[in-house]
């Protein structure tokens, strides 16, 4: 049987403009790792129904920590409201919170156009945290929009 993980759709950003310039330099500013460090960014579509299951942004295997080292960090942005549903939920962040129209276990974010999340995939001293396991709930209603750029320990290639 195949289990779903992730039902949204997506692309990555090659190309440089003065507006990814900019998200760029303000991304490495909040972080304080350099821009070279960023993977391109990556902007994904839920539509009512779809979600992502959630998982973690630290690797398990050589070939991507190759590319530039371990992903230490991740900055989320949100590029619309959603008018159902949709949240970023961090089943490990304690307590209990709404996630796609259910109560489940963890703490969500709500997408709001405009705001970012910013959390680390790694501890100071370079092990995986498992609190920064994530997922997007379902989308019950509306279109969620994201624009996310992970963060390398090193220069990503």
């Amino acid at each position: 049987m195949h289990v779903q993980v992730r039902t949204s759709s997506g692309m990555f950003i090659m190309q440089t403009t003065p507006t990814i310039d900019t998200i760029r330099q303000r991304v490495s500013h909040i972080v304080h790792l350099p821009e070279e460090n960023q993977e391109a960014i990556q902007i994904l579509r839920y539509k009512p129904g779809q979600f992502y299951r959630p998982h973690q942004d630290f690797f398990a295997d050589q070939t991507n920590i190759d590319r530039g080292g371990q992903r230490t960090a991740t900055v989320l942005m949100y590029l619309t409201d959603v008018e159902g549903g949709g949240e970023t939920i961090f089943p490990n962040g304690g307590g209990q919170s709404e996630c796609g129209g259910a109560m489940s276990t963890g703490f969500a974010v709500k997408p709001r156009k405009g705001d970012a999340v910013l959390f680390y995939s790694m501890t100071p001293s370079g092990k995986e945290d498992s609190s920064s396991i994530h997922g997007s709930c379902e989308v019950t209603k509306g279109d969620k929009w994201s624009a996310t750029i992970w963060i390398r320990t090193g220069k990503f290639v």
